[in-house]
């Protein structure tokens, strides 16, 4: 019997296991709780864990979504989110195909774009803001989207092109032979292989775009409020909302679980090859 298949080895592992999970659920947990408390509830002491059975209901939810903009946000935020992991990904398997394939511009080109991950983004809050005020892009959509993509993108790049450099390239040289287009041998031969870098590099650059907070305060104003910034509104000078704030926390966690929870597959498959090794 080896060392890791003793009982008592699994038995701690576990425990183990078990504890790191409650620690890491606990905050989620108690603010899904909180969704279900009252204002005084929330401030009573000892802390009541579990609201009475009579007070759960969504209007906490429905006050979240309605009378404090969460539809907006809620809107705003897959839109900006969505359209940012869309470019990432088609614009950043592009130019990782390139960079893999056919070593565009030298490894000092693509060690220039994997140099912009280490630029911090707070550096180009001031340029970015003049240069959309200027572009009349102020409190658009496509402001946030630009802005989230030029830090995304490199990430996507660098992800992809592990996977791709990964692959043989007999398979699309054979489809060349055949006849295909560069750009066909990529759709037809390479894209199809490099499916779980792809879903991978969505999911992060989706999730990195949802919970970006300072482009999404300096970008807007009125007509685009993500989620981030619609919920820091809710802490004024003269009330916090707790409950409605947990609300719409919970409601933000929602869509990244949920793409989790259906992409699990490929996720696992995508960290596993290899391709976060840059």
């Amino acid at each position: 019997m080896t060392h890791r298949n003793r009982p008592w080895v699994r038995l701690v592992v576990g425990i183990i296991l078990a504890a790191a999970l409650v620690f890491f659920l606990f905050p989620v947990v108690w603010m899904f709780l909180t969704t279900f408390k009252t204002q005084d509830q929330i401030f009573t002491t000892p802390p009541v864990l579990v609201p009475p059975a009579e007070q759960w209901n969504l209007n906490n939810y429905i006050a979240a979504l309605t009378q404090s903009g969460g539809l907006q946000a809620l809107r705003d935020s897959l839109i900006v989110s969505g359209s940012t992991a869309l470019i990432s990904v088609v614009v950043g398997s592009l130019a990782a195909y390139s960079l893999a394939r056919y070593r565009t511009g030298g490894d000092q080109f693509a060690f220039w774009i994997l140099s912009t991950r280490m630029f911090p983004p707070v550096a180009s809050a001031i340029p970015l803001f003049l240069i959309f005020r200027d572009l009349k892009l102020l409190d658009t959509h496509w402001a946030l989207i630009i802005a989230n993509s030029i830090f995304t993108l490199p990430f996507a790049i660098w992800l992809l092109k592990g996977f791709i450099e990964d692959l043989p390239p007999e398979l699309e040289e054979s489809a060349l032979i055949d006849g295909a287009s560069a750009f066909q041998a990529f759709w037809h031969v390479t894209r199809p292989l490099i499916g779980p870098g792809v879903v991978t590099a969505t999911l992060f650059t989706f999730v990195f775009t949802w919970n970006e907070f300072m482009f999404a305060l300096l970008l807007t104003k009125n007509r685009v409020r993500p989620l981030t910034v619609m919920i820091s509104s809710l802490a004024g000078g003269h009330e916090i909302l707790w409950a409605q704030i947990a609300a719409s926390g919970v409601i933000a966690i929602i869509p990244g679980v949920l793409l989790v929870v259906f992409l699990q597959r490929y996720i696992v498959r995508g960290l596993t090859m290899g391709a976060l090794k840059y």
